[in-house]
């Protein structure tokens, strides 16, 4: 078959949509590719082994076919096989906490790569290792959920600072954040909409964006419940529009 290319990738199955009687349209986000679109034919069909592993959740190693030498290029390219490397949503669907977590590290996932077939390796190794922590239960759900935004935020260039002002550089700890200066702020940097968050809060999120996991296992509820607040306002901010999954996130 003249000007026809195959590839082959290994990704996490972001969503799935319905096409036609018996196909689906698989969006993936792909370690070499970026996020992908693509054709899978007959996976919908009862007796198909090849779409339930092309369900959300899963990372899997795919073959992709396509017309011309590019993977993304002239009409979606189909999804000819695909073996289970993870199924992490074995862990994940049957609890509601990690479920409705997951789904949002899935969105946030998708909004942070807007151009398909650019690869955005970083994003890509967050959502494995965060889906890989959520379905193995190894800390709260709204934790892991909250350390991936943050982890998102910081390798699409909007770091948030939780110590040194984020204006003019002054040490921490600071009293005040402010969502549209970048984080922590001094009290001569201040501005209008600048909240005063716990220190215990800063510090709780200073820890998730860090990995330091003993102090945020440790960290009480009303905290928890303030920092995830930041969090999504800080999300909102950056992406100018909020996640729909986040509604539904236990907190």
């Amino acid at each position: 078959m003249d000007g026809m290319s195959l590839f082959r990738d290994d990704g996490i199955v972001l969503r799935t949509q319905k096409l036609g009687e018996a196909d689906r349209i698989i969006t993936l986000l792909t370690r070499g590719h970026g996020r992908v679109r693509a054709v899978a034919r007959g996976v919908r069909r009862t007796k198909s082994k090849f779409g339930a592993r092309l369900e959300p959740f899963s990372h899997v190693d795919v073959q992709f076919f396509a017309r011309g030498s590019e993977l993304i290029g002239r009409g979606l390219p189909l999804c000819t096989q695909s073996e289970t490397i993870a199924p992490y949503g074995g862990g994940i669907v049957t609890d509601y906490s990690r479920y409705t977590a997951g789904t949002a590290m899935l969105e946030t996932a998708e909004r942070f790569t807007d151009h398909e077939g650019e690869p955005a390796v970083q994003q890509y190794l967050l959502l494995v290792g965060g889906l890989r922590t959520l379905a193995r239960g190894e800390h709260a759900s709204n934790l892991v959920l909250d350390a991936f935004l943050l982890r998102s935020l910081a390798v699409n260039g909007y770091a948030p600072t939780f110590g040194d002002c984020a204006r003019c550089g002054m040490p921490g700890p600071n009293r005040f954040f402010s969502v549209a200066s970048g984080g922590s702020v001094c009290v001569d940097c201040r501005v209008p909409g600048s909240v005063v968050p716990s220190p215990q809060t800063l510090m709780l999120l200073g820890a998730l964006l860090t990995g330091d996991w003993e102090t945020a296992d440790a960290a009480e509820a009303r905290h928890v419940r303030e920092g995830s607040g930041l969090v999504s306002a800080y999300l909102h901010w950056h992406l100018e529009r909020g996640l729909r999954s986040l509604r539904y996130v236990e907190k």
